[in-house]
């Protein structure tokens, strides 16, 4: 009997939900994937046809233009996606950006830019990482310099994931130099047309290969009073904390679909794969390995479940989103590890799943907040 690892929270709404996602990836995403790896980017057609079918923002409330679903519906749409190391699009951070709206923006910015990120028109990203800065939020110097109605931003960004195909960018910067934390403030750019804006580089990266990330400069630009996130400047640093169960809850399903994933791939190789006349799967190593794997993934599934359903009630708190971001990357590194060793020579090879898994587990550990930062607020609680 094969292990089921089916979510806990998938009702038989959610399954004719995830038959759609489930369509769309298949017929449209795969396809595209390895073209998608050579240039560096999905490009936007491919978002704005997810947009079309109701596949981005699915939880944002209908009067903007979203789902009227769940976090549940995201998980869904994750899910699919990372248990086939298809990692071009980033629906997790265009949503993150769309709660950063929902959350802390105005009325007037909730209509002008959930609609539109729905519909695919345009592509979410926030930009909070510099060059040596890492981590420390604190230490940022992007700044924004009011002048009359409009504020002067000027700065540099990097590892910005959808930053060559975004639309609309929250610009993490100080408005008040001096005052730490209390002089951080979250404007909104849109880059069409945005004179003093401009995309560098898509980095090269070891994994997510398909997936744009890139440095972004902002010389001089000029960003109206009004798309200050929220209206009142100093307020940056409370609004990144508040989200933060949401993305690190994000980082684990992405870890345990990968994980579950990776586990299904390697079950059918070893099954399929001879060695000295008889399967991979009938040598005791091979049964040892994978009874290992599939009890952290099934760990893996429980504890991500609980996380998903306290989020979606609300109930979620900061540590324990920390908690399921720190073990569950952990695991996925070395699950998928363990996985690729068992495909022998060609776990090596990208044309195989598990070598792309394999590449894109590694930044698991360390966007979202690196697995050390998580140890340090998991312990603030003790």
């Amino acid at each position: 009997m094969p292990i089921d690892f089916r979510p806990a929270w998938l009702d038989s709404d959610l399954e004719l939900y995830r038959d759609t996602v489930v369509r769309f990836i298949e017929e449209e995403m795969q396809p595209q994937d390895e073209a998608a790896r050579k240039r560096g980017h999905v490009g936007h057609e491919l978002w704005q046809r997810a947009g079309a079918l109701g596949l981005l923002c699915s939880d944002i409330p209908t009067e903007y233009g979203g789902g009227g679903g769940d976090f549940r519906h995201e998980a869904v749409l994750y899910d699919a996606m990372s248990r086939r190391a298809l990692s071009g699009m980033s629906p997790s951070v265009h949503s993150i950006v769309a709660h950063y709206f929902l959350n802390h923006g105005t009325e007037e910015q909730r209509r002008r830019y959930l609609p539109r990120m729905a519909r695919g028109e345009i592509v979410g990203a926030i930009a909070m990482t510099e060059p040596g800065t890492g981590s420390d939020l604190q230490g940022v110097r992007t700044r924004a310099e009011l002048r009359g109605e409009n504020y002067i931003l000027n700065g540099a960004k990097t590892f910005i994931t959808n930053g060559f195909l975004a639309g609309v960018v929250l610009v993490v910067c100080k408005t008040e130099a001096d005052a730490g934390s209390r002089g951080m403030s979250i404007l909104i750019v849109e880059t069409k047309d945005c004179p003093g804006y401009r995309v560098g580089r898509v980095l090269d990266k070891i994994g997510l290969k398909a997936q744009d990330t890139s440095e972004l400069f902002f010389d001089d630009v000029v960003v109206p009073a009004s798309n200050l996130l929220g209206g009142v400047p100093g307020k940056g640093f409370v609004q990144l904390m508040s989200d933060l169960p949401y993305e690190r809850t994000i980082i684990g399903v992405l870890g345990a679909a990968a994980m579950e994933g990776a586990y299904e791939a390697t079950l059918e190789y070893v099954r399929d794969r001879k060695a000295f006349k008889q399967p991979l799967s009938e040598f005791q190593n091979t049964k040892f390995k994978l009874a290992e794997v599939a009890t952290t993934a099934k760990v893996a599934r429980t504890f991500v479940d609980r996380c998903v359903a306290e989020l979606v009630a609300g109930t979620l708190d900061t540590a324990t989103a920390s908690m399921v971001k720190l073990w569950v990357s952990e695991q996925q590194g070395r699950v998928i590890d363990e996985c690729l060793q068992l495909h022998g020579g060609y776990g090596y090879m990208n044309e195989f799943l598990i070598a792309r898994m394999y590449t894109d587990a590694r930044i698991q550990r360390i966007y979202g907040g690196t697995s050390e930062i998580m140890k340090e607020v998991i312990s603030r609680t003790f």
